[in-house]
């Protein structure tokens, strides 16, 4: 039943996102109170996102020296360079920009796991480097935009509201999730808390976009103009991932199974992680919340499309590693 709300998820989210526009449209008064909403929504699926991910076992993430390299590499060098390349064809709007910088900078390490199992890749191993890569994320986005943007931009984009969403609503969850998988380690019955956490993110998220939608009707509807730009910029992405997964793999002559994980990490980004960052951007950055929201539904019809190709053409069993 959770795998079958997975697949689903892309008509899920889209349904709720239809539904937010409508109620933003014709309940505005509604609207505002979701709007109140958004912040807790999102607490609370960070933390059911973050109990998945094994922070506990960070150091099985760093047994296969080879897959790690290569990960690291494809996630944290190559992939910001090409992200900046793309960003160079955009408009100048600051939203817009830093709205794609965001959201393709981070690796998922949510639903990348369903996927990568969903597309046969080697799952123990995609679930062993998630806590890795989660550490590695937050801490490097801020040399990324600094990189991307400069010191005085990055400067004007501290904020209270900007350090209260990264501390509160991505570091606290993140937080409890380590002391909560502490708690459940070795016992089976408190597993069962951390088993049932696992069915909320997908219905978290579609209340957290719901949400959004009501309160962004307005972004939305000026976004339009530029939102043609940035899904075939998306799109690209997505192609440039899964090549750079084919040549990795071959550069470190990595197994089959673990080719698969890299094109399916390479290709998912953490776009709700950064969701609370895209809502607490200051006046004139509007436009990057629209940005993220559009991004994770690419991303999820192209995982689908990533499930026919990586297993049967990109990474087939009868090929040699």
């Amino acid at each position: 039943m959770r795998e079958r709300l997975e697949q689903y998820q892309v008509l899920i989210y889209l349904a709720a996102i239809l539904a937010g526009v409508a109620v933003g449209t014709h309940a505005p008064a509604m609207a505002e109170w979701l709007a109140a909403a958004i912040w807790p929504l999102l607490g609370a699926l960070l933390y059911a996102t973050f109990t998945q991910v094994p922070l506990i076992r960070l150091r099985a993430g760093l047994a296969k020296a080879r897959f790690l390299a290569a990960a690291v590499l494809g996630n944290f060098v190559v992939i910001p360079l090409i992200v900046w390349g793309l960003v160079q064809g955009l408009p100048a709007d600051p939203g817009l920009r830093l709205g794609v910088m965001l959201v393709l900078l981070l690796p998922c390490t949510d639903w990348f796991l369903s996927f990568t199992y969903l597309g046969g890749g080697d799952t123990p191993t995609a679930i062993a480097f998630t806590p890795l890569s989660l550490l590695l994320q937050l801490a490097l986005l801020p040399l990324y935009l600094w990189l991307f943007l400069g010191q005085a931009a990055l400067a004007g984009l501290a904020q209270r509201e900007l350090l209260l969403a990264f501390g509160g609503l991505i570091l606290v969850p993140l937080a409890l999730a380590f002391v909560t998988e502490c708690w459940v380690q070795g016992d089976p019955r408190r597993q069962r808390w951390v088993e049932a956490l696992g069915w909320l993110p997908v219905p978290l998220l579609a209340l957290v976009l719901f949400a959004v939608a009501a309160g962004q009707v307005g972004s939305l509807a000026a976004s339009l103009g530029i939102l043609g730009r940035v899904a075939p910029l998306f799109v690209a992405f997505l192609a440039a991932a899964v090549l750079l997964a084919r040549l990795l793999a071959a550069a470190f002559r990595l197994p089959v199974d673990q080719g698969r994980v890299l094109a399916f990490s390479f290709g998912s980004r953490n776009s709700f992680v950064v969701l609370p960052l895209a809502l607490a951007l200051p006046a004139g950055f509007e436009s990057a919340v629209v940005v993220v929201v559009l991004q994770s539904l690419v991303e999820l019809a192209g995982m689908l499309v990533f499930l026919q190709l990586v297993p049967r053409w990109l990474f087939p069993l009868c090929r040699s590693s």
